[in-house]
């Protein structure tokens, strides 16, 4: 490849990884929020977290990036960019699963450290943050770091607003070079490498957290 498409291919990687960002920081931030609401006592909270988490779980996130991309604009007047319209789709779609993992690991800690906690009178508030939650978070790093990859996957979606990504930009080198196998073999390359880095990171980061308990 020439050097003007392999800056193509870099753009597109960095595209990437700015999207797998902030989408995962959206997605971080709605799993603890919905959550958390999933295990409070108030049956409208639990409502109302178990219909977003229900919805966005139900529905394709190609459909959510369509719908916040191009149904968005007509419904309330404003447009996206792409960055954000796929920040938006894909962190609030993958919030919804990740919001079960948080449910799931708070519900999996033992009574009994929920009690002492009421027994030391501690509100609500204080024994998730001091009681709960760093018992937690260390079991939901494995099954958060298959969901960060999934979402690294889930990031060519955003490919069909025509944005820059590394799907994107493989598929233009491909057109330009007519060479299909060893450019996608390329891209797929480049998402194993990401990937396999992302897998290192997390799994150093369940270590610290479950000496940290320790």
């Amino acid at each position: 490849m020439t050097s003007g498409l392999w800056e193509l291919v870099l753009e597109g990687i960095w595209t990437t990884i700015q999207l797998l960002v902030l989408s995962s920081l959206l997605a971080a931030a709605v799993s603890f929020t919905v959550g958390i609401a999933r295990t409070r006592r108030r049956w409208f909270v639990r409502f109302l977290a178990g219909f977003y988490t229900e919805v966005f779980r139900g529905t394709s996130a190609l459909v959510m990036i369509f719908w916040v991309f191009f149904v968005l604009p007509l419904a309330f007047g404003w447009q996206l960019v792409p960055l954000w319209a796929g920040t938006l789709a894909l962190g609030l779609t993958y919030g919804a699963y990740g919001s079960e993992i948080v449910r799931g690991a708070l519900n999996a800690v033992d009574p009994a450290q929920k009690e002492g906690g009421i027994a030391l009178g501690f509100p609500p508030a204080q024994r998730m943050r001091k009681i709960l939650l760093p018992q937690a978070v260390p079991e939901m790093i494995p099954p958060f770091s298959n969901l960060l990859i999934e979402l690294l996957k889930g990031t060519a979606l955003v490919s069909v607003m025509g944005m820059g990504d590394l799907a994107f930009s493989g598929n233009l080198v491909r057109l330009a070079l007519q060479e299909s196998a060893e450019i996608y073999t390329y891209v797929l390359l480049i998402y194993f490498v990401i990937a396999f880095l992302l897998t290192r990171v997390m799994r150093g980061l369940e270590h610290r957290l479950k000496a940290g308990v320790r």
